[in-house]
């Protein structure tokens, strides 16, 4: 097996000494540009890797950052971590990525994976099925940085980055009232995540502003994919009063719901349809998917600022870390568009 190089090569290659190599290597200013290029130049040339785990030894860090999704084949998942993962790179941490798949048990495992390996902080977005926080609480106890972006809960205090999911289904309602819809439906997810619950808030708040009845009945909590939306389609289909108008808890429940009125013969703007998280197949669908843009890669960029800034702060959770919010932006397409 071939010899691991080593700063002590570097050195004996440049005849300089060990600390400064070091120092080179990790940017120091007080290392002239010339010497930084030098080193970095041979560090090239002879192979030369960092060996973290002596180094996490010394400094006490390991430079990786533990983020917990539940899917990365979600759009908007995928593209917190594009961004998140690029500018803490920058910064010269490496990213280790756990899916839950919406599991409660799968997320508390991930946490204690992400614990075991000794990463310096965790970015998580809650499983739908999360109501026990300990596992969280936990990262917190060990004196970790944890942040909890997109689905928070109340009764977790550690910084948030999020957008203002109340705002966002408010926006989703206001915007099928304006197109002059005025039996609106909502089809969200059975289970009890503070951003659903928020949203649906909003979904009240602007038929009550608007002088429009909630009609319960208009309302179905079901699961929050594909056949959710097309099975709670369904079921308001079969009703005497059929909205006109449906908003899905995401674009998966939307296409859903756009799946089931095309089969009964009815093609949205007919009956309005909107979602949220913009996913990447929303405006290619048709007709195109109106829906409420959650800005993913702001909230990944916005989660790895916090990180930074609260990396170097004691406790990590620090109630006085003001949460991000992130302004959520209407999109408007063809399946609300009433003006043609």
């Amino acid at each position: 097996m071939a010899k691991r190089t080593t700063i002590y090569d570097i050195a004996k290659e440049l005849n300089i000494t060990v600390s400064t190599v070091s120092r080179a290597l990790n940017n120091i200013s007080t290392i002239s540009e010339s010497t930084k290029k030098s080193v970095i130049e041979t560090a090239k040339k002879l192979n030369y890797r960092p060996n973290k785990v002596a180094s996490s030894l010394t400094s006490g860090k390991t430079y990786i950052i533990g983020v917990l999704i539940p899917s990365a084949q979600i759009h908007y998942f995928a593209s917190v971590i594009h961004t998140l993962e690029k500018y803490l790179k920058s910064y010269g941490y490496s990213i280790l990525l756990y899916q839950t798949n919406e599991s409660l048990e799968s997320e508390q495992n991930g946490i204690l994976t992400f614990l075991e390996a000794q990463v310096d902080g965790i970015i998580a977005s809650m499983s739908l099925e999360t109501q026990d926080l300990s596992h969280f609480r936990k990262v917190i106890d060990e004196g970790k940085p944890l942040i909890i972006f997109d689905r928070t809960h109340d009764d977790l205090q550690c910084p948030t980055v999020k957008i203002d999911d109340k705002k966002a289904g408010y926006q989703a309602t206001k915007h099928l009232i304006d197109q002059g819809y005025k039996k609106i439906a909502y089809l969200t997810t059975i289970n009890q995540i503070k951003i659903f619950r928020e949203r649906f808030e909003g979904y009240k708040l602007a038929l009550e502003q608007a002088g429009l009845p909630f009609v319960p009945e208009h309302a179905i909590f079901g699961e929050l994919n594909v056949e959710g939306g097309y099975s709670g389609t369904t079921q308001l289909l079969a009703l005497k009063n059929v909205p006109d108008a449906i908003i899905g808890g995401d674009d998966y429940v939307a296409l859903g719901i756009i799946k089931a009125l095309h089969e009964n013969g009815i093609t949205p703007p007919k009956i309005g349809v909107i979602g949220f998280a913009n996913q990447n197949f929303s405006e290619h669908i048709i007709p195109s998917l109106s829906t409420i843009d959650q800005q993913a890669p702001k909230i990944g960029k916005e989660c790895a600022k916090m990180f930074l800034k609260i990396i170097e702060r004691s406790p990590f959770s620090d109630p006085q870390i003001e949460p991000v919010v992130v302004e959520s932006i209407l999109l408007a397409r063809a399946s609300t568009d009433r003006q043609k």
